[in-house]
């Protein structure tokens, strides 16, 4: 993999220190340094002011970037002050670092994600860069299938829903009942109309939203709630709740069978790893996904960002080696849990009150 740095030429003493930690780090492992970023890096670490935050103009969105902050003195809420910049630069992860030094650079470090995560960057001072490495190549390295293919053949009969959209309706109101959902974040709010442009050319998304939910409709579709709306207020068939008839491998995509009278939204992101549960587990008629958290469950070994084949086929592989897969509620690492069952009603009983609304961070 080739690898990169952007406006870090005039940087700080901290800045330097960590261009050179991980120059270092990622030669260690084979990786090639080049001068300037281009089209084939696989990593670009961007400098991002916090004063005037602004995007690496990456042409695909196979580039993953990741922004590097300073700010003065350590901060007690790490994510609330980085997450902001993070979408504003339209990193993929921000690596922010408050009362660090040059000699110490990653001390107090976080990680921050664009599904909420916020970690410490290194376990210590020993060893740091590389522990750093660890975590970032394989999100760097991972997939996305976002892209949606919509056919307008969604039949008329089904255009007022089914008793599985009413299920969906039904689950919607009851997270946020729970005060499970995060507010989706408003973008338009600190992103001006240029960089909303670009981010809608680059991923095809003009907002965030956390958290997706799904009922099988037969057994090949599967109707499921759509990206970047109010998981809290599903309603609309056709609009906020799309049929996703499957994954085209020829094109990388998700197919949904849409309305033709309607301009659709984008499905959830996750709707890769829902693929791949229903596929491989026949007897799975729903499935949840939220940002919260139940004590003792199985989890991910790495958080791969959300809308990858990797972390789809990680979820399907630690649902397959549960002691009953179809009961199963899977940790996904600093991320939140996805529990599968015959339905949401059933889902929402077994998982009762021991949910909780603060996922671990490691």
């Amino acid at each position: 993999m080739r690898f990169a740095f952007a406006d870090c030429e005039d940087g700080s003493p901290w800045l330097e220190s960590v261009r050179t930690g991980l120059s270092r780090a990622f030669a260690a492992h084979g990786h090639t340094l080049v001068p300037r970023p281009d089209d084939d890096c696989g990593i670009v670490f961007h400098a991002v002011r916090e004063d005037r935050p602004r995007p690496y103009p990456r042409k695909s969105r196979a580039t993953f970037v990741v922004g590097l902050v300073e700010i003065p003195g350590a901060d007690p809420d790490p994510l609330l002050r980085g997450y902001p910049l993070l979408v504003r630069s339209i990193s993929n992860m921000l690596l922010l670092a408050g009362g660090a030094s040059a000699r110490n650079p990653l001390r107090g470090a976080h990680l921050i994600t664009p599904e909420l995560g916020c970690y410490p960057a290194a376990a210590g001072d020993e060893g740091a860069f590389e522990d750093l490495y660890g975590r970032l190549t394989p999100l760097a390295t991972s997939h996305l299938v976002i892209d949606n293919v919509f056919d307008p053949d969604l039949p008329p009969e089904l255009w007022e829903g089914t008793e599985a959209t009413d299920e969906l309706i039904w689950a919607s109101r009851r997270l946020a009942d729970m005060h499970l959902l995060p507010t989706p974040f408003p973008v338009r709010d600190v992103l001006g109309p240029e960089d909303i442009r670009y981010l809608q050319r680059l991923y095809g998304i003009g907002g965030l939203s956390y958290g997706n939910l799904s009922v099988r409709h037969d057994a090949s579709r599967f109707w499921m709630s759509a990206s970047g709306v109010d998981k809290g207020k599903l309603g609309r068939v056709g609009d906020d709740i799309l049929l996703v008839k499957g994954y085209d491998a020829a094109r990388g995509a998700m197919r949904l069978s849409v309305r033709p009278d309607l301009e659709p939204h984008r499905v959830s992101v996750d709707a890769i790893e829902h693929q791949l549960i229903y596929t491989e587990h026949p007897e799975v008629g729903a499935i949840l996904h939220v940002h919260a958290w139940v004590d003792g469950i199985r989890t991910t070994d790495i958080n791969y960002p959300c809308g990858t084949m990797e972390m789809g086929r990680a979820v399907a592989d630690a649902i397959r080696a549960e002691p009953d897969p179809l009961e199963a509620v899977i940790g996904l690492r600093n991320h939140g849990i996805t529990a599968v069952g015959r339905n949401l009603h059933e889902i929402f009983a077994r998982l009762g009150e021991q949910v909780q609304a603060t996922v671990p961070m490691r």
